[in-house]
């Protein structure tokens, strides 16, 4: 998953049934066709130092989309703390164990992501889900 780390709104996902590292250079390709036209200029992904994350390919697929990167030091968690939050939440309000297969996987934490970012409220985010948060603040800017 991609987070904007100011509303916490999941822009990207990519469910895979492979941890190879497609599993990353899918999730940016994600990214960059929903959001790449909006995406600030000064926008990163923070990640921690896993292979997906060190490997040259990534890099390179991060500078193609006009990406900067941030990772985590070495055995530092509290970096990847709202990600592991998200993922806690997800395990915890989906029923994964009856999926038969990939497919239904997928369709089941689709169903999610759409839930969480545009009806669960968040307590940091004025009990908003993340997309209503997101309209506020740019109400606000307007």
């Amino acid at each position: 998953t991609v987070k904007d780390g100011a509303t916490k709104e999941i822009l990207a996902h990519y469910v895979s049934d492979s941890l190879k590292l497609d599993i990353s250079l899918n999730t940016i390709n994600l990214l960059a066709s929903a959001h790449g036209a909006t995406l600030h200029e000064d926008a990163f992904i923070h990640s921690d130092q896993g292979v997906h994350y060190t490997s040259p390919k990534f890099h390179k697929k991060l500078a193609d989309n006009h990406l900067g990167q941030s990772m985590s030091r070495r055995g530092n968690c509290w970096d990847n703390a709202p990600q592991e939050s998200f993922f806690g939440h997800l395990k915890d309000e989906i029923d994964y164990k009856d999926c038969e297969n990939l497919e239904d996987l997928r369709a089941i934490v689709d169903d999610y992501i759409d839930y969480y970012n545009n009806e669960r409220g968040q307590w940091n985010l004025k009990k908003l889900p993340p997309v209503l948060y997101r309209e506020q603040i740019l109400l606000g800017a307007a």
